[in-house]
C-alpha cells in the first residue's frame, strides 16, 4: 500500500480517531507534554496534599526543574510545612505516578501569601 508524502495511508482518510490519541500525538509532537504535566501539579495540588493543607496554601507555578512554588498564609505554617517538605514532593510524585528516580517535583519553595 501507498504512503502518502506526509506519511498517512490514503486508505484512512476521513476516518475517526479517538480524541484522547489525537491530542496525546498533538501534545507530543509540539513538545507539550513537559508543560502540561507540570501544569496538572499546579492543578492537582489541593487533592494530592489533603484538606488541611489545601485549606491554608496556593500552589502557584512550578519550573522547568522542578521547583514547586507555593503560597502559605502563615509564617507558622510555612515553617510546619517546611519541615513536611520531603514527605510532600514524595505525595505528589507519587500521586502524579512518578518514581524517586524521575521525580516531576524536586522541591518546593514556601511564599507568604500577602
Amino acid at each position: 500500500m501507498r504512503k502518502r508524502d506526509d506519511g498517512r495511508d490514503p486508505e484512512r482518510r476521513g476516518a475517526p480517531e479517538p480524541i484522547g490519541k489525537a491530542v496525546g500525538d498533538f501534545l507530543r509532537e509540539s513538545g507539550l507534554v513537559a508543560r502540561v504535566e507540570r501544569a496538572n501539579v499546579v492543578v492537582r495540588w489541593g487533592e494530592l496534599v489533603g484538606a488541611p493543607i489545601a485549606a491554608v496554601t496556593v500552589a502557584r507555578t512550578i519550573t522547568d526543574d522542578g521547583t514547586l512554588f507555593v503560597g502559605v498564609k502563615t509564617h507558622s505554617w510555612m515553617t510546619e510545612l517546611s519541615m513536611m517538605e520531603r514527605q510532600l514532593v514524595g505525595r505528589l510524585n507519587t500521586g502524579l505516578g512518578r518514581s524517586e528516580d524521575q521525580p516531576l517535583v524536586r522541591r518546593i519553595r514556601w511564599e507568604l501569601q500577602r
